[in-house]
């Protein structure tokens, strides 16, 4: 049988330093506990990429973002579905973060010292490939 397909978004949120916000799963969560990862979530039915990237970085961080460019889509395997990634970056307007309680802790993480942060192994190649492609187009 053939597993459906799922949307998913990320923001990748930057600092004026360079740096993204990383936010690590906490043990509410199935899939990925203890990994650091962009804000973002799936996508519901009859909602448009931006309004999720939106929604679900204010769910997730408590931040108001708008997005401000495309990183790119990628696509991973779960035990019940195949998920679409598509992450955009973004840049805050509003807010102080306040995690949900998927989320443990955050961190400002330079771009350069993303190999160091244990990520998920389904998008962590995605992610050092965007860091990677930033830094070399002059964002630290």
């Amino acid at each position: 049988m053939e597993k459906p397909f799922s949307l998913a978004v990320k923001a990748v949120i930057l600092d004026a330093a360079g740096g993204c916000l990383l936010i690590r799963r906490s043990a509410a969560n199935l899939h990925f506990v203890g990994m650091w990862e962009w804000p973002g979530g799936k996508v519901d039915s009859g909602e448009d990429f931006a309004t999720a990237v939106v929604r679900e970085t204010r769910e997730e961080t408590s931040l108001e973002v708008e997005i401000t460019g495309l990183v790119g889509a990628t696509h991973f395997e779960m035990p019940k579905v195949n998920v679409i990634l598509l992450c955009m970056e973004t840049r805050i307007v509003g807010g102080e973060i306040k995690l949900s309680e998927e989320h443990d802790q955050f961190m400002w993480v330079p771009l350069s010292e993303l190999t160091r942060w244990p990520l998920p192994e389904q998008v962590a190649p995605f992610m050092l490939e965007y860091a990677k492609r930033s830094i070399s187009a002059g964002h630290t």
